[in-house]
């Protein structure tokens, strides 16, 4: 009842909000936001049309990543859409959008992590990289990191479903994950697995990273190859940073709620345009610019693209 209590309050100070402030914060987000999501779309475009990146294990989970970063960007807009304009939706219309956008969230890093051991593999094991770096291996990896990020929801979901009063699911509410873990015990644990398993991700990262590191002192050709590899999972592990970072913002976020909303909801902005946006433009840094081979595939997919728009404005 405190947590229901809580969100109630909070939703009445967003309709207390200066609108024309809330109104330049809704335009900000999406003049940052946009951007992104169109270079994201057209780096998958480019990643469909080539044969060679559908079939490269590298490239696949890159792919992967790109479209994990596209439907976050999507639903967190959504939701932030939704919010500034002060839209209050069903919880049980709720529940399901958060689940999928904390599945998401979920698999950012494990795909980062996959990632980096495809690098490791390429690297440190060049010989055997092309038998266990297959096509139908990635796809089972990518299978496998959406069933384990989507157990924490599922299980949150049915331990809302079973505890929780009828009143409360037929509240409306904003989409916000914490509406499925009302219990300060629950959010506890969360944030507990979340470090334990970030944890494991980083270990796994820096190892990759030492190991690289060594196999590139040690190689007396193809230096350049390992040093790029040792710069990309630099770049992943401060991507995983920013996630990290991301997911701890909520609990940072209410505890400042509890002294000034204002201070809050200047908060909440600031985090969500540095860190929820900032994360998912690594991930084309990483590939799309620094990758010869996908940036030019998207240079010529960009030319015959403007070719035929030329073409059509001629007519």
């Amino acid at each position: 009842m405190a947590i229901q209590n809580a969100s109630e309050a909070e939703q009445m100070h967003l309709i207390q909000v200066d609108p024309v402030r809330r109104n330049i914060s809704l335009a900000l987000t999406q003049i940052f936001v946009w951007p992104f999501i169109y270079l994201i779309f057209f780096m998958l475009l480019t990643f469909s049309r080539k044969e060679a990146f559908r079939t490269d294990t590298r490239y696949i989970l890159f792919g992967h990543s790109l479209l994990v970063d596209l439907m976050f960007l999507l639903l967190t807009d959504l939701v932030v859409i939704l919010s500034y304009n002060v839209v209050l939706i069903p919880l049980h219309f709720c529940v399901p959008v958060c689940m999928l956008i904390d599945t998401i969230t979920a698999c950012a890093p494990l795909t980062i992590m996959a990632m980096c051991l495809e690098r490791y593999v390429a690297i440190c094991m060049p010989l055997r990289h092309n038998a266990i770096s297959t096509s139908r291996r990635a796809l089972m990896v990518i299978l496998m990191i959406w069933i384990l990020s989507f157990i924490s929801p599922f299980v949150d979901m049915l331990i809302l479903v079973s505890t929780a009063s009828r009143e409360y699911l037929s509240q409306k509410t904003h989409c916000h994950y914490e509406i499925m873990i009302p219990e300060g015990i629950r959010r506890f644990g969360r944030g507990l697995l979340f470090i334990v398993r970030m944890l494991i991700i980083l270990i796994v990262e820096v190892i990759c990273y030492v190991m690289i590191f060594l196999a590139a002192r040690a190689a007396s050709s193809d230096k350049k190859s390992a040093s790029k590899g040792q710069r990309t999972i630099s770049l992943h592990i401060i991507q995983l940073f920013l996630c990290s970072v991301e997911i701890v913002c909520p609990y940072i976020e209410n505890v400042v709620m509890q002294y000034d909303i204002q201070t809050y909801l200047t908060v909440r902005f600031v985090n969500f345009l540095v860190f929820s946006i900032t994360s998912r433009a690594v991930s084309p840094l990483v590939y799309g610019f620094r990758d010869e081979k996908f940036y030019a595939a998207m240079v010529y997919y960009l030319g015959c693209k403007i070719n035929v728009i030329s073409s059509d404005t001629d007519r």
